[in-house]
């Protein structure tokens, strides 16, 4: 594997695993009592926050002395919101048994943002 890619294999493989996961069909499983109202909205925000989580870690190892300066935080930000968004594209174009929704993407952006804060506040007390 490449050596710039070679810390990002985990968020590779959960980018996968998203879109995996958002291109299949549920069939009937919104409706069953297993899940609650919002269920997916909820799916869409983890997945996401891992998701950044994941490549916020694969930058952090690649540098020495591991660090995660504001900008790499920027644009891991924004890389993670054009993933979300372009899941959501696939879903109402491509994956026609899926709907992109608004609200998705939504979830996806709360997710990311979730991720982002909880990275800079633990950036900042490991640096102290």
């Amino acid at each position: 594997m490449k050596p710039a890619l070679r810390y990002y294999w985990p968020a590779i493989l959960w980018a996968l695993f998203i879109l995996t996961v958002c291109s299949i069909k549920l069939g009937d499983v919104s409706t069953s009592p297993l899940f609650f109202a919002g269920f997916d909205k909820l799916v869409h925000c983890g997945l996401l926050f891992v998701f950044t989580v994941l490549m916020a870690w694969g930058y952090a190892r690649k540098q020495t002395p591991r660090a995660l300066p504001h900008n790499a935080l920027l644009a891991i930000t924004v890389i993670a919101i054009a993933y979300g968004g372009m899941i959501e594209i696939l879903q109402h174009y491509f994956f026609t048994w899926r709907s992109g929704e608004w609200d998705d993407l939504f979830a996806d952006v709360i997710g990311i943002l979730m991720a982002t804060f909880s990275i800079f506040i633990t950036a900042k007390a490991l640096s102290r």
